[in-house]
């Protein structure tokens, strides 16, 4: 069965870090590209991090650059996304995504991200 799981969300204090794991099952994470996506209440969800299939190349939105930094463990079958200096307005849903050019797109199920004072 294929999954994506997410997991390390959490609450924290502002200027408080978080680690997300994104952990793939059934199917070969090193064919895809990882993307980390963030949900905010009442707002569209917005782009966060990406990174190539062999982790050579990253992309960051913006709001995020310098904060967060996203990885992958290809052997084992997980990409991460280290979140520094964490600020109220980084409090969403953060979701991951498989996808690649001719292969089926995954989304994982999401894990809250909560900061405030």
């Amino acid at each position: 069965q294929v999954q994506l799981v997410g997991s390390g969300g959490g609450s924290v204090h502002p200027g408080g870090s978080l680690r997300l794991s994104c952990a793939a099952y059934g199917f070969t994470i090193e064919r895809y590209s990882m993307t980390w996506y963030r949900q905010a209440p009442g707002k569209d969800r917005e782009l966060v991090a990406s990174i190539s299939r062999a982790g050579g190349n990253t992309d960051y939105a913006d709001p995020v650059k310098g904060r967060f930094i996203i990885s992958r463990d290809n052997a084992a079958h997980t990409v991460y996304l280290q979140m520094n200096n964490l600020q109220p307005e980084d409090t969403a849903l953060y979701f991951c995504k498989a996808h690649g050019p001719g292969r089926p797109t995954y989304w994982g199920q999401g894990t809250q991200v909560t900061v405030s004072s």
